[in-house]
């Protein structure tokens, strides 16, 4: 519950977000803006990029086709905004987007899944996002229909004696379906009140009698074991039983029943394809770790190898799904590594010529680290005042506390490897234990952190042998 102080403006209602396809490239930059600190060069690459997008799809099919992506290779120290910036621009234009490591597809034993997974789960990906969009637009159907079937369940139609309603005739027939609607509404208003929420109720549920199986085969076990799956559960059918749960229960079972009978998943799977294919972003981080050539020697897979499978997939090929083939030729690819003791010229020659754009990302200084206090939607300083809101605990943190924790996390950066941001992840939770675990008892009492404090506790940690080997 957040606490208004007598005086304190209250938070004005969030702007709608904008839509899409209006953004400009300038405006893209502002949005990332609001979530990463710096990288000017990155959020103007990608952005461009995006901004791209929406003007192919203004073009004449026959131009269209021709015009591909500009895959990004961004290059910087990890923990400075790589992945973020990837992830925030996904989210933003509304694109499928799937991160991987390349470095996974050199691991010992590594078999069931090659390159071309990283297709089937932006097409996976895609599915659920436009799943959840159609769900969204029959909501309030299936939950209507939802609401007529638990009603009957609980108000059986027809439930008069046997042989009254001829005995009765046309006048006590109608008095009787007068009676049962009154009955009928009555229940709904109970029902949509949640006053017949823990009533049990008997529904039918439907389960698959499926043997458990995996196939192995060059597709790979998440592809075949699925596909044989589809194909023999007309063979095994479906099996019904009732099962008894209360009327909260019953109403959730049933709204997701009337949801599956009103999606056509076959537009779905449809429109997903062609979103994955047109609109997919694949980020494929830590390409550094397969740069270069291998001496002969170690476990691992060939470097040089994945380099080769993955070729094919930035080139643009056609990979063969669960739900048909995939195009990659329009798919946008951004790479990303550290780049600490391999360099990019290190990688062959065809997949350097795959990643025309490349930016690179400068390490964070004192100032940044300030910023990415106090500045993004999600600082971290905002989330800790947030949560300890919840147990009625005031947090304020003054600017020499929070300069104190940015200079703090430059020297430990300096000490060790440097890891960007993700530092200040656990330099706050060290200086913020104390009064994480007393807040509870700490009720309607407001808190102040002042460089004082901050001073205390990061010597402290300092001190410590084994947080020192943690965090130093």
């Amino acid at each position: 519950m957040v606490i208004y102080l007598p005086g304190e403006p209250r938070q004005p209602e969030a702007a709608p977000e904008p839509s899409f396809d209006e953004l400009t490239p300038r405006e893209i930059v502002v949005e990332l803006d609001k979530y990463i600190v710096g990288q000017a060069a990155a959020k103007r690459a990608v952005a461009i990029a995006l901004r791209n997008r929406v003007r192919r799809q203004k073009l004449t099919p026959e131009m269209a086709e021709e015009v591909l992506p500009k895959n990004i290779l961004m290059i910087g120290p990890t923990g400075v905004g790589k992945t973020e910036i990837a992830r925030r621009l996904a989210r933003l234009a509304g694109c499928p987007f799937v991160k991987v490591e390349a470095s996974k597809y050199t691991e010992v034993g590594y078999v069931g899944r090659d390159v071309e997974s990283m297709i089937r789960d932006l097409v996976e990906t895609a599915i659920d996002m436009v799943r959840e969009e159609k769900l969204d637009e029959v909501a309030e159907r299936a939950e209507q229909a939802a609401e007529e079937r638990l009603l009957d369940l609980l108000l059986p139609p027809n439930s008069a004696p046997n042989g009254s309603e001829t005995a009765a005739g046309p006048n006590g027939q109608a008095q009787r379906s007068e009676a049962s609607d009154r009955s009928r509404e009555k229940l709904r208003g109970q029902l949509r009140e949640s006053k017949l929420d823990e009533r049990l109720v008997e529904v039918e549920v439907r389960e698959r009698a499926m043997p458990a199986f995996e196939i192995v085969s060059s597709q790979g076990v998440e592809e075949m074991d699925i596909n044989v799956k589809d194909m023999l559960s007309g063979f095994f059918g479906q099996q019904k039983k009732k099962r008894k749960m209360t009327v909260a229960e019953a109403f959730d079972y049933l709204i997701q029943e009337e949801e599956n009978k009103l999606i056509d998943m076959d537009s779905v799977t449809r429109i997903a394809v062609e979103r994955a294919e047109q609109m997919g972003i694949i980020f494929i981080d830590e390409i550094d770790k397969i740069a270069g050539r291998e001496s002969g020697h170690g476990p691992d897979v060939s470097r040089e190898g994945v380099q080769r499978d993955i070729l094919p997939i930035v080139e643009g090929t056609t990979v063969n799904t669960r739900y048909g083939m995939v195009r990659t030729d329009h798919i946008l690819f951004i790479a990303a590594g550290a780049f600490h003791i391999s360099k990019p010229s290190d990688l062959i020659p065809e997949l350097q010529g795959r990643l025309p754009l490349r930016v690179e990302l400068s390490a964070l200084s004192e100032e940044d680290f300030v910023r990415i206090l106090t500045e993004p939607k999600n600082a971290l300083i905002k989330q800790y005042i947030a949560l300890l809101e919840t147990e009625g605990v005031k947090l304020t943190f003054t600017d020499d506390s929070i300069a104190a924790l940015a200079k703090f996390a430059v020297q430990v950066n300096e000490q060790t490897e440097n890891i960007g941001a993700r530092r200040l992840h656990t330099i706050l939770e060290r200086v913020l234990d104390e009064i994480s675990f007393d807040a509870p008892e700490l009720k309607k009492k407001n808190v102040k952190i002042d460089s004082a404090y901050v001073s205390k506790q990061l010597a402290e940690i300092a001190k410590n042998q084994d947080l020192s080997r943690y965090i130093l």
